[in-house]
């Protein structure tokens, strides 16, 4: 059964960098989490034994020093566990910091405009869906 909350999400265009799937493997290999971010501004999330659904909005351009701001809003969660052990409540918004590696195909997410406190890389998978 999912938990389910309704948020409001804006389209992005279609050429923002941050639109398709990603994965990112915790350092010692145990797990992956796979994100399918879609262009309507919501987000199909596998974590371990989580499914989530979540929307987001996500600055059109980068600021000066290259991060996009992001908040994502958890909308459905399957009530399991993700990666971290944890269980992911929805309605829960947390805004994060992006930056692109030049090539798009990796990036970093960032509690502030640093990258002194960032999780990563998240890399672009190809070819695949989810």
């Amino acid at each position: 059964m999912l938990a389910a909350t309704a948020v409001q999400c804006a389209p992005l265009r279609q050429n923002h960098p941050i639109i398709g799937t990603w994965r990112i493997t915790l350092p010692d290999g145990s797990c992956s989490e796979t994100y399918r971010i879609r262009a309507d501004g919501t987000t199909l999330v596998f974590s371990n034994e989580e499914v989530a659904e979540s929307t987001f909005t996500v600055s059109d351009q980068p600021d000066k020093n290259g991060f996009y701001e992001e908040t994502d809003t958890i909308t459905k969660d399957n009530g399991k566990r993700d990666c971290s052990g944890e269980i992911t409540a929805p309605g829960r918004a947390v805004t994060n910091y992006l930056q692109f590696h030049p090539s798009g195909n990796m990036f970093v997410m960032c509690v502030e405009r640093s990258l002194d406190r960032c999780i990563g890389p998240f890399i672009r998978v190809r070819g695949k869906s989810i």
